[in-house]
């Protein structure tokens, strides 16, 4: 099967992508179930009123769709990730112990906190996510008065992380409830971009390292303000991130330059080709009172003619008086066009002088706009340089998926071995550090012990009855034997072996037996869920496949084409 290829974003490309998609239909209880009461000091948060029942509501974001059927956005001011370093890198939720751990970017806990996940029929479903948009202040368009604090969103189909009260067990409509305390904390702590797992039981993190997995290379980064300076840093090392970042920064800068330029030139081409059309104008003018004059002469050169001629065959017919007015008519006619001869070769030079200045200036303004788009084009290829990368293996499709800040970049065939036979899903996460080489880590979605998916609704695992008190579940061992089998049966392509060049802290490296769910998308990293998990938040936010735009909402009818992305 061919290998489909996307073609290397433009600045503008990236700032259509990150405009805004709307609010989202969250489903949670309403503000005053959440916060009127068994919430310690929280009682009154915010003041919120009554219940007043649910409404009709649109079951994908507001304005996620418009009556056209196509997507657009209109809140995406805060959608633009990976824009700190040393904010959380990763987020597991385990849905028995119900508690979320949040991982640093070195791989260590971060800090821990007790949820409240999706109760029966509800089910939050387990899988891969990340946090697609950030939000303080959220709500639901499911319920009056749903307000939602501190909302990260992780699909746009409206399953968020956000402040609510947590009784003990699984209580929500599909959301992960944080402590209010907490879920600002921790709101303040990340970038959008967070990878969210969402396991049935609780998984610890792994270092791991593997001959398969993308190592970092020395990379040749320009160095700013130096043209044609270069210099080998180890990629992904802080010397590295800092002289992205500044390049970015530069080229961003030239970038607005050349736009200012382009903006004054095009301004000026307007007025040259303005200044030439009222020359053009002109000279219409004087060609008109040029032929008008030219037709009074010669009609005075024919009055002056039949005066003469009568005068000659009857002198007395013709006084000398009519004679000299004839004469006078025709010498003011003769003025009367040597001036309109010489207003319209005036006119003339002026139309050519005019109009090579309108074209110099239009080529001019073309250049200046060449140059802004080349400019724009490094900017963006700059600003893609400081994102992380995203890999999806799925054995389901047995292709590869490549991802960079939430954008599609390339997708093709990869061979597995036994490609009948189970591999598991894994996240394999490279981490920051000051060590000269990227460090991995893994998360699977089951643990060590190999044990199969519990059909059991994760409400009724949890407690048996409400309000009976969470356990403390010690979380499991990540599969890190099954990791490795997997990437030992996985011939890794090409294309994927480049993107070592480009291995920045937080990029990742997904494998799994499932394919991409449908909530994969526009602006959305790969979202992946768990086939035998209980699905019930999804269900009653079921999503149709988005109308393609171009990139189209799923991988199989992509349309994929133009050259390689320039890694």
């Amino acid at each position: 099967m061919p290998r489909k290829i996307v073609p290397r974003l433009s600045n503008a490309s990236l700032i259509a992508a990150c405009i805004a998609l709307g609010l989202g239909v969250t489903h949670s209880q309403p503000a005053s179930a959440q916060f009127s009461k068994g919430y310690g000091g929280y009682g009154g948060y915010g003041g919120y009123g009554g219940y007043g029942g649910s409404k009709k509501y649109n079951q994908y974001d507001d304005d996620y769709y418009s009556d056209s059927g196509k997507s657009f956005s209109n809140d995406r001011g805060d959608m633009v990730p990976f824009k700190r370093t040393g904010v959380p890198l990763l987020a597991v939720v385990g849905l028995d112990s119900q508690r979320v751990t949040i991982y640093d970017g070195t791989g260590k806990v971060l800090v821990q906190s007790p949820v409240s996940t999706g109760a029966t029929g509800y089910e939050t479903p387990a899988g891969i996510f990340s946090v697609v948009q950030k939000k303080p202040v959220h709500n639901s368009n499911l319920y009056q008065d749903g307000n939602m604090p501190f909302m990260q969103r992780i699909t746009w189909t409206g399953i968020a992380l956000h402040a609510g009260v947590l009784p003990g067990y699984a209580a929500s409509h599909g959301c992960v409830r944080m402590p209010i305390d907490f879920a600002q904390r921790l709101f303040d702590l990340t970038d959008v971009g967070m990878r969210v797992l969402i396991v049935r039981n609780d998984i610890g993190l792994a270092e791991f390292d593997h001959p398969k997995l993308l190592k970092s290379t020395a990379a040749r980064v320009d160095l700013p303000g130096r043209q044609g300076s270069a210099r080998s840093v180890p990629v992904g090392s802080a010397e590295h991130l800092q002289l992205l970042k500044t390049a970015s920064t530069t080229k961003t800068s030239e970038a607005e330059a050349a736009g200012r330029k382009a903006t004054e030139a095009r301004r000026a081409a307007t007025k040259k080709a303005g200044d030439s059309e009222s020359a053009a104008k002109a000279l219409a003018a004087a060609e008109t009172a040029q032929a008008r004059a030219d037709t009074q002469l010669k009609d005075a050169e024919r009055a002056l003619e039949t005066i003469n001629a009568t005068a000659a065959s009857t002198p007395e017919a013709v006084k000398p008086e009519a004679i000299k007015q004839a004469e006078t008519a025709k010498e003011k006619a003769a003025a009367r066009l040597a001036e309109a001869d010489g207003q319209l070769q005036n006119a003339r030079t002026q139309v050519q002088a005019k109009a090579a200045a309108a074209t110099a200036a239009e080529d001019e303004a073309k250049a200046a706009e060449d140059a802004r788009d080349v400019a724009l084009d490094a900017a963006a290829e700059a600003e893609r340089r400081t994102l992380p990368v995203s890999v999806f293996i799925s054995r389901k499709t047995q292709r590869y998926y490549i991802r960079q800040g939430y954008k599609p970049v390339l997708e093709g065939p990869v061979t597995i071995q036994d490609a009948d036979k189970p591999l598991g899903s894994y996240v394999f996460t490279a981490l920051g550090g000051n060590e000269a080489r990227v460090r991995w880590s893994v998360v699977s979605m089951y643990g060590a012990d190999k044990q199969k998916p519990n059909p059991e609704p994760v409400a009724e695992r949890i407690s048996q009855r409400k309000g009976e008190p969470r356990r403390n579940v010690e979380p499991l061992s990540t599969d890190v034997d099954g990791a490795k089998e997997a990437l030992d049966r996985i011939t890794m392509p090409e294309a994927v072996q480049r993107i070592s060049s480009v291995l920045l802290p937080g990029s990742s490296l997904i494998i799994s037996d499932e394919g991409l769910s449908i909530e994969t998308g526009k602006d959305t990293d790969f979202v992946v869920v768990m086939s035998g998990e209980p699905q019930g938040a999804l269900k009653i936010r079921q999503r149709q496949p988005m109308p393609s735009d171009g990139w189209g909402g799923g991988y199989s009818n992509s349309p994929f084409g133009g050259g390689f992305f320039k890694w």
